[in-house]
């Protein structure tokens, strides 16, 4: 496998640990800035928003220039985005520069997952996306948790330096080993205008919606998973980052799991991952304030959504299979339209005084409506089949989240997507 293929999945390592880092960090921050742990947590929002509009946005923008250049400059605006934040005299401020390093976020998965897989064998496209996977997996196992932990010793602040600094390895590292790459020309060169078309259909609509509801059931409570376990649960802030950590080892089993069995029973892991959902954040909200359930239920958290990803993932390229372009950019903005949904609402409820239960609560009923929504696009399944021609194919599948980002990615900078075949491969490898 190339050097450079690591180095992306490094770089997606300081991307992944930005993005959900403030999970962690919300109760100095909220000391420090002088407001609310809802509005703290709104920061979470900010990114998730910047990653949006930047995924099909920055995904469209950037097919006809230079893949290392761009990669460059990208990280760039991430890293000057954690200083802005480091240095930030005011949670406007802030705000702002969580929104900026989000763009950028965005930009570079659609870009650095077209380098990765220009750079390998169309039979080891797979393994250079899991590396790149790998890196926000290994970011919600390892970088969140160390987030919090240099949060809470040495202030909010360090953490983001933290990223910046890492980010600048990442920049280095793409420098000196990534080569100069072009976008696709001629024939597999992407048609915009064409693939626009998928919109029109409602199973593409109806992707969309279940994947934001089920991203917001589980970000409405992870968002503020850290005052839940210490107001609530009674543990100490200590205990924050371990917890997190457990989180992010349940995702690692969830996506796993969710992997190798998407392929045979598509709606069937998605029924069972959404419904599982909902169960333990119900649980949650009924036993958290005992510090066990409280642990224990976090991480079956981290693998029952996670569990889903790959079959949420694979639905929205079946339904939009004709557009890879847009296919990947619109996955990744459905996703992050949760993440952006969610704390809003989570902090909605915690402003109105009914407490982090209630949080719990709001997860469990997103979760609900996500089963719906895929009890229907089932039903119009059977009824009428895909638009896109694809019935019982099951394309790329990978994990997000958070982050659908590397198959997403992949498709919105234009690459091919894999044979069914390849495919089928490709999701056992990146799940």
């Amino acid at each position: 496998m190339p050097a450079a293929v690591y180095v992306l999945g490094l770089s997606v390592f300081a991307l992944g640990t930005s993005e959900f880092m403030l999970s962690g960090l919300l109760q100095p921050l909220a000391r420090d800035l002088d407001v609310s742990i809802p509005q703290a947590g709104y920061l979470v929002s900010a990114f998730a928003v910047g990653m949006v509009v930047g995924a099909p946005l920055l995904a469209a923008a950037t097919l006809r220039l230079p893949r290392r250049t761009t990669l460059v400059a990208l990280l760039a605006v991430f890293g000057l985005g954690q200083v802005a934040g480091a240095l930030a005299p005011t949670y406007g401020v802030l705000f702002a520069s969580r929104v900026v390093s989000a763009l950028a976020c965005a930009g570079f998965w659609a870009v650095g997952a077209a380098v990765a897989i220009s750079l390998v064998p169309v039979n080891a496209r797979a393994r250079a996306m899991a590396i790149m996977v790998g890196g926000l997996s290994v970011a919600n196992v390892f970088g969140v948790p160390a987030g919090a932990f240099v949060g809470q010793h040495w202030g909010w602040r360090a953490a983001f330096w933290a990223v910046a600094v890492l980010a600048a390895i990442g920049l280095v590292g793409v420098l000196t080993v990534v080569p100069s790459t072009k976008p696709p020309t001629g024939a597999d060169r992407p048609v915009l205008r064409r693939e626009l078309r998928i919109y029109a259909d409602r199973q593409v609509w109806l992707a969309v919606a279940i994947t934001a509801l089920n991203a917001a059931a589980v970000f409405a409570l992870f968002s503020y998973l850290s005052p839940l376990l210490t107001d609530v649960a009674g543990l100490e802030e200590s205990w924050v980052p371990t917890v997190l950590a457990l989180f992010g080892v349940g995702a690692l089993i969830g996506t796993f799991i969710g992997g190798r069995v998407a392929d045979a029973h598509l709606f069937g892991t998605m029924y069972l991952g959404i419904a599982a959902s909902a169960v333990v954040l119900a649980l949650l909200a009924m036993t958290a304030s005992s510090p066990a359930a409280a642990v224990t239920l976090s991480l079956l958290l981290g693998v029952t959504a996670f569990f889903t990803a790959p079959a949420i993932n694979a639905r929205m390229f079946n339904v939009a299979g004709a557009a890879p372009t847009l296919a990947g950019g619109t996955t990744t903005a459905s996703f992050n339209i949760g993440n952006t949904v969610g704390p809003w609402l989570g902090g909605l409820v915690i402003s109105a005084n009914l407490g982090y239960r209630a949080v719990a609560w709001t997860g469990a009923l997103l979760a609900v409506l996500a089963l719906a929504g895929t009890a229907l696009a089932s039903r119009l399944h059977r009824s009428e089949g895909d638009s896109s021609g694809h019935h019982h194919s099951e394309v790329v599948a990978t994990s997000q989240q958070p982050a659908s980002g590397a198959a997403d990615s992949a498709g919105a900078a234009g690459e091919a997507i894999p044979s069914e075949a390849d495919a089928s491969g490709a999701a056992r490898i990146r799940g």
